[in-house]
C-alpha cells in the first residue's frame, strides 16, 4: 500500500527538480546509488527512485548528446580534419556563395550536393542530408 505522508517525507528529504548542472546530476547519482544499494525498497522510496532516474536520464539526454551532428556539423567536421577552406568546395557546389551560406548554416544542403561531398569526401552522401 503507497504512504502519501512518507512519499512526502522522502519529497521534502531529497528534493527532485529538474537537474540544471553537472553539480545537481551528480548529488542526484549519489541519491540513487544509496537506494539502488538497500534491499527491499518501500514502494515510496521505489516511486522517489524512479522520479530521480528519469530526471538523470532527461538531463544526461540533453547534455550528453552522442549523436547530435547535424549535416552542418558533419561537413564542418569533415572540412576541419583535411583543412579546407570553403574555396576548396567551390567545385563542387558551384559558387562561393552557396559554399558560404552552406558553412554559415543559412542553407540546407541539396540532395545532388550531398551525393557531391559523399564522393569528395568518401563518405555515405546521407551523411549531408537531414532525416
Amino acid at each position: 500500500m503507497f504512504d502519501s505522508d512518507k512519499y512526502s517525507s522522502l519529497l521534502s528529504q531529497y528534493q527532485p527538480r529538474i537537474i540544471k548542472n553537472e553539480d545537481e546530476n551528480e548529488i542526484f547519482l549519489e541519491i540513487v546509488e544509496k537506494l539502488l544499494s538497500r534491499n527491499n525498497l518501500t514502494p515510496e522510496e521505489d516511486t522517489v527512485l524512479e522520479l530521480l532516474v528519469k530526471l538523470i536520464e532527461d538531463f544526461e539526454e540533453k547534455s550528453y548528446q552522442i549523436n547530435a551532428s547535424t549535416p552542418h556539423s558533419r561537413l564542418l567536421h569533415l572540412m576541419d580534419a583535411r583543412s579546407l577552406e570553403p574555396a576548396d568546395l567551390v567545385e563542387i557546389m558551384d559558387t562561393i556563395e552557396i559554399v558560404t551560406q552552406i558553412i554559415n548554416n543559412q542553407l540546407e544542403i541539396t540532395k545532388k550536393q550531398a551525393e557531391a561531398l559523399g564522393k569528395f569526401f568518401h563518405v555515405n552522401p546521407s551523411l549531408f542530408l537531414c532525416n
